[in-house]
């Protein structure tokens, strides 16, 4: 009877499924918790082909990479304070302004009064940081609400920018000046097939990017959290190496890395660093995501906005003064529309609208992503009206997905 039962159970027991295996839930689970930074540097790979292809090879071809970096450096440099401002929970509609004031003020301190440029970019981005900080004093001490205090100096700045030039343009910049905008990294020796100095820079960033990497994913480990397996992650890394390698490429075979490329370079590690790595950052972060909280955990909530604009302030003249030195001249209507391409990068690359989410590396894809295709499609003829149409579409497209997860992830 005994045996019987003992068979009978073991009959009736299913086999079991095979287990399941651990790496790629791992995989699985990082995947989505980065799905909006790893779509959008899929989605811009995916227009990258698309207008390599449409406009024939034009796109890609070096001199046109480097035209891209240049056009889009001010951009960028925005869209770095931006998502930090938007990380915050605030937003800035006056850094367009303020970069046509302070470029329009580099212009009257180097041309009608022959200040050296060194000392004049010193003015001009103190000056920025300035303004910053008087906007920022509003925001965080009395109270105003942000859009309010920003749209107030986007009217004021684009009304001082007119007054300060009269109307009209000033030009031309000292030559070495325009450097900053225009110029290249220097050749070392003869010249050769490729840049040097660019390969070089490339491959130390190569080791940058991969060190970054690791660290990263020891730090993850050692608090617990899940990371890929290290097939994933050496692919990963595989990838990561292959795109420098293939931009470094790209550039060195026109002229090297743009000037304007290394200043976006530099601005990206020290902000991705602040972000990430810093006590700063992770305050801004917790202000964003909820500021009651963060103030009764210690922070001092008031000082953090503070110095968020005040940054802000500095790197819009820090991108006056890029725009400027491109130009050649301070016009009136420098920096128009600014405002909107440096939110609408912030926003594309994944900062969430009701703040505490957000990168500075998803700000850089988002500039990006717009300037591919601007350039792409101004190379096949579509007009400036359809290309407004388009961007528009693509922001409230990147926006309608950042509400959907966060609806579908509290269902």
């Amino acid at each position: 009877m005994t045996t019987t039962g003992t068979v009978s159970t073991a009959a009736s027991t299913p086999p079991s499924s095979p287990p399941p295996n651990p790496g790629s839930g791992r995989l699985l689970t990082v995947l989505q918790g980065n799905f909006r930074q790893y779509g959008m540097v899929a989605a811009l790979a995916v227009i990258v082909i698309l207008f390599q292809v449409w406009t024939s090879g034009i796109l890609l071809k070096p001199l046109n990479v480097t035209n891209i970096v240049q056009q889009n450096g001010y951009i960028l440099i925005l869209a770095i304070g931006m998502v930090i401002v938007i990380i915050s929970g605030h937003i800035d509609l006056s850094v367009g302004s303020i970069a046509g004031f302070v470029g329009a003020m580099s212009a009257v301190l180097m041309i009608r009064h022959a200040m050296p440029w060194p000392a004049a970019v010193i003015m001009c981005l103190l000056l920025g940081a300035l303004i910053g900080a008087w906007q920022g004093f509003w925001i965080a001490y009395v109270g105003i609400p942000s859009f309010i205090v920003t749209l107030a100096g986007m009217l004021v700045f684009r009304g001082a920018t007119q007054y300060l030039l009269q109307g009209q343009s000033i030009a031309p910049f000292p030559r070495s000046f325009g450097q900053v905008s225009s110029g290249f990294l220097p050749e070392l020796g003869n010249k050769a097939l490729y840049h040097w100095p660019t390969v070089i820079l490339g491959v130390l960033v190569m080791i940058a990017a991969i060190w970054q990497q690791v660290r990263q994913r020891r730090t993850q480990s050692r608090y617990g959290f899940d990371v890929p397996s290290v097939g994933w992650f050496v692919l990963k890394c595989v990838g990561i190496v292959a795109a420098l390698a293939a931009f470094t490429m790209l550039l060195a075979s026109y002229r090297g890395v743009p000037v304007v490329g290394i200043i976006l370079a530099l601005a990206f590690v020290v902000y991705a660093f602040v972000m990430r790595s810093t006590v700063f950052g992770r305050q801004v972060y917790a202000v964003g995501g909820n500021e009651a909280a963060a103030r009764l955990s210690g922070v001092k909530t008031k000082r953090v906005t503070f110095l968020v604009f005040v940054n802000m302030g500095l790197l819009s003249a820090l991108a006056g003064l890029l725009f400027a030195a491109r130009l050649n001249s301070a016009t009136p209507q420098a920096g128009i529309g600014m405002e909107l391409e440096a939110i609408a990068a912030a926003f594309i690359g994944g900062a969430s609208a009701s703040g505490g989410v957000g990168t500075v590396f998803g700000a850089i894809i988002g500039g990006f992503v717009l300037g591919v295709l601007n350039n792409g499609m101004s190379l096949i003829g579509i007009g400036s009206d359809v290309q407004q149409v388009i961007k528009g579409l693509v922001l409230l497209a990147a926006v309608g997905f950042d509400i959907y997860n966060k609806k579908k992830g509290g269902s």
